[in-house]
């Protein structure tokens, strides 16, 4: 069987040049949208990596706590900041469980894990100390049974902790020098220990665990992440 080709052809509409060409223009144009939109995805999520300047870039001088609690030669300040770097540094995977003993020990973790494993790491045990907070001042937390395994394992119980027994500092992220390295930040549903990085503006990036697929736990994340609720020094 032959089809007609030549008919077919015949009565096949041909479509304009000039209308061929702002289809390819749209064409081109439309790739050239998703490519931003994805080089931008790729930059908000940390894909690409962000940037980071030392705070000496833009005269602000790091600061030293004048305690050292676990007497190991390292300042509060510092042993926060490091410690929390020595913790996400085992890439723990982000997953909510309830644990014996309160601290993860299975490679698993999340957002309050961090400050707890930074905080142990310079001499406060957080499980100890929350249990013994919310025996003495029950009314402030949402706590309807201490259970010290967990309570120190939620960032709204930490929030209280916090105003209890930390410096409260300034949410105003101009006052770019008044945000330390070694700091703790709230946001209303998270919380991270403040780097000593900082972006193109002097904000400080934010060491924190956030979900399953987060490829860096360093992020410049201060600025975007949503509502900040507490900025906290542990010593002076």
């Amino acid at each position: 069987m032959h089809w007609p080709v030549k008919s077919y052809m015949k009565h096949k509409k041909k479509i304009p040049v000039k209308r061929r060409f702002w289809r390819r223009r749209l064409c081109l144009a439309a790739l050239a949208a998703c490519s931003v939109v994805l080089v931008y995805l790729a930059y908000r999520w940390n894909v690409i990596p962000h940037k980071s300047y030392d705070s000496a870039v833009f005269g602000i001088e790091n600061f030293k706590s004048s305690q050292d609690r676990d007497k190991d030669g390292v300042d509060d300040q510092t042993d926060i900041l490091e410690s929390a770097r020595a913790y996400t540094a085992t890439n723990p995977r982000y997953r909510s469980s309830y644990y014996e003993g309160g601290y993860p020990d299975d490679g698993y973790g999340v957002c309050t894990d961090v400050v707890a494993f930074a905080l142990l790491g310079a001499g406060y045990d957080l499980m100890e100390l929350v249990d013994g907070d919310i025996a003495l001042h029950p009314e402030d937390y949402d706590v309807e049974e201490a259970d010290p395994n967990i309570d120190f394992r939620r960032v709204r119980n930490l929030q209280v902790w916090l105003k209890h027994n930390a410096i409260s500092l300034t949410t105003d992220l101009t006052e770019i020098e008044e945000w330390q390295g070694g700091d703790i930040v709230v946001f209303s549903r998270h919380i991270g220990v403040v780097s000593d990085q900082r972006n193109k503006k002097g904000i400080p990036f934010v060491i924190h665990s956030a979900n399953p697929v987060q490829l860096r736990y360093e992020e410049d994340i201060l600025e975007t992440w949503g509502e900040i609720v507490g900025h906290y020094r542990i010593s002076r």
